[in-house]
């Protein structure tokens, strides 16, 4: 047992899971929407429930908002950071602990650039930003073009499959390891990997999880220091050879800038993709439209992000005592931020409840967050999952859940594990999506 883990831990997860069992035992609707399968499987009730008049809620030992213009403002304001915060005043003696012994790089920890804040996400920022310039992006399409046909061909021909396992996870898993230069059979290590690593977002997870997270991590880091130096002697054309050369990043920091891009390029497209199918599948109406106007694609996988969004949550901390909303915030506040709160907030949204792939102001979601912070694969995310679904429906127009979808047991990362479908008979002759 490695101190540095059991430090992290308390901080993280260990207080907070014994703050909240009081509250989860009255029912505290906070601590079932982040504590139990209810917020897992129908968090969207508990989140009305919970909005109110909108502003900013007490919610111990935290602050909570579900205003699409105050979670926008708080996402933009430099006074408010991502520093993971220290509960009951311990942060001091954890830095000084992880510093001395810290842990493997992970998303959740810096130097990823999730959790620190300016200069220092600057500078680790900028030399990732030209990988996913416009023009970069859309020199991978070629390739989401072509893994989606080789995985749609590989699927049964009117039969069954799990279209997580054999598809939603495939298309990122395969165009985030060529971005970073993996091979493609190292890509099922990846998944498990990044299913043991994904747990870190949440709040208040066992110990156990948070054991096998930090094992996982380890496992990773090692992979990726052997695939640095790979890097180093024999360049490729990839994003992190690029990295590599350029020299802006310690080894360590290269780890955790490789992590992060894992991450978030994997994460966000499997759930998108995942949700996008059981979206369109229970609104058969919505699906006969794209299939009559192709051009109207772009706009549902905003409505599919605005509606169900991949990441249900983030958080800041005040850097200095401020004002939020005529709520008077000591330093050191945590403000947790519902993005599918305020992708639903009724003063943004007409009906917010409303499936609607015509929607004219979908894209004004925040599910790839906002500011500094913003999502550097969003468009990447997007192009993917537009890719992805609409060549799904198209081979394979009688498509068809078996038996309802698995929630993954995850609350800030909310996506399907198992999504079983019969196929249907497949269209012959199809030709690929220009």
């Amino acid at each position: 047992m490695k101190p540095q883990y059991v430090y992290r831990w308390v901080n993280n997860h260990g207080l907070i899971r014994l703050f909240k069992k009081a509250p989860f035992r009255r029912g505290d609707l906070f601590a079932r929407l982040n504590g139990s399968s209810e917020g897992i499987e129908n968090p969207y009730a508990l989140i009305e429930e919970m909005r109110g008049e909108g502003g900013l809620h007490r919610a111990l030992p935290v602050w909570i908002t579900f205003d699409h213009d105050m979670v926008r403002e708080i996402l933009r304001d430099n006074r408010l950071g991502v520093g993971v915060p220290a509960v009951f005043g311990t942060p001091r003696l954890v830095r000084r602990a992880l510093r001395r012994r810290p842990v493997p790089p992970n998303p959740a920890d810096p130097p990823s650039m999730l959790v620190i804040d300016q200069p220092e996400h600057t500078r680790m920022r900028k030399p990732v930003t030209a990988a996913f310039t416009p023009r970069a992006i859309t020199r991978l399409r070629d390739r989401i073009e072509t893994v989606t046909e080789e995985l749609l061909a590989a699927l049964p021909d009117d039969g069954p499959t799990d279209l997580v396992a054999q598809y939603a996870a495939q298309v990122p898993i395969a165009i985030i390891s060529e971005m970073l230069g993996f091979p493609d059979s190292d890509r099922e290590m990846f998944l498990r990997w990044g299913d043991d690593i994904s747990p870190l977002f949440d709040l208040g997870i066992s110990w156990r999880t948070h054991q096998r997270a930090m094992e996982s991590s380890e496992r990773v880091h090692r992979y990726l220091i052997e695939h640095v130096e790979r890097l180093r002697a024999e360049p490729g054309d990839d994003i992190l050879s690029s990295l590599v050369t350029a020299g802006d990043l310690s080894t360590y920091e290269l780890c955790a800038s490789a992590t992060l891009l894992m991450a978030a390029g994997f994460e966000t497209t499997v759930n998108l993709i995942g949700k996008g199918i059981v979206w369109l599948l229970g609104h058969p109406d919505q699906l006969d439209r794209l299939r009559a106007e192709p051009q109207l694609w772009p706009n549902a996988v905003e409505e599919i992000l605005r509606i169900d969004p991949p990441v249900q949550t983030t958080a800041r901390t005040t850097r200095t005592a401020l004002e939020i909303g005529g709520v008077r915030l000591r330093k050191g506040s945590t403000v947790v931020l519902s993005l599918a709160g305020a992708n639903r907030d009724p003063a943004v949204f007409t009906d917010p409840a409303r499936f609607d792939i015509t929607r004219d102001n979908a894209k004004n979601h925040l599910s790839f967050s906002n500011g500094i912070h913003v999502c550097l694969g969003a468009g990447l995310a997007r192009m993917e999952a537009a890719h992805a679904l609409r060549a799904l429906f198209e081979r394979f127009p009688d498509l068809r859940l078996t038996d309802p979808p698995t929630w993954r047991p995850l609350f800030t990362l909310h996506g399907y594990e198992r999504l079983p479908v019969h196929t249907g008979p497949r269209v012959r002759g199809h030709q690929p999506i220009g």
